[in-house]
């Protein structure tokens, strides 16, 4: 049983302005999977009901703060720095049974990502 319509990702409307190209492509790996309209699903996001749970927890994702949206207020983007730096974000359960390894950072690639977003304009003002 399909989700009901096909995913999609809405237009890119701004980004950050990311310190340097490493930190967007940090970002990309932990964060953009729920937080962007760059979300690349799964053959299983197309089949219920995990499709269900994919599709409310990339719109919950979105409704936080969407990076892909920047140009408009992100009121959870204040928020990225910390929860990055306590280990809730991305959660345990994305990166759970080999699920998205790409979004499990190291700790020097964490240090790296911190470090990147305290320098990119913007991100903890708005």
């Amino acid at each position: 049983i399909p989700y009901g319509r096909a995913h999609s990702n809405p237009p890119i409307t701004g980004e950050p302005e990311w310190a340097t190209p490493r930190t967007r492509e940090l970002m990309v790996r932990a964060c953009f999977g729920c937080h962007s309209n760059e979300v690349e699903y799964p053959a299983y996001a197309s089949v219920a009901p995990i499709s269900w749970v994919v599709e409310a927890h990339v719109a919950e994702g979105r409704e936080k703060v969407n990076y892909s949206e920047f140009d408009s207020r992100q009121r959870g983007a204040d928020e990225t720095i910390e929860v990055i730096q306590e280990g809730s974000m991305p959660p345990a359960y994305y990166t759970q049974f080999g699920r998205h390894p790409e979004a499990k950072l190291t700790t020097a690639e964490i240090a790296e990502l911190i470090a990147g977003l305290k320098a990119t304009p913007g991100l903890s003002e708005r």
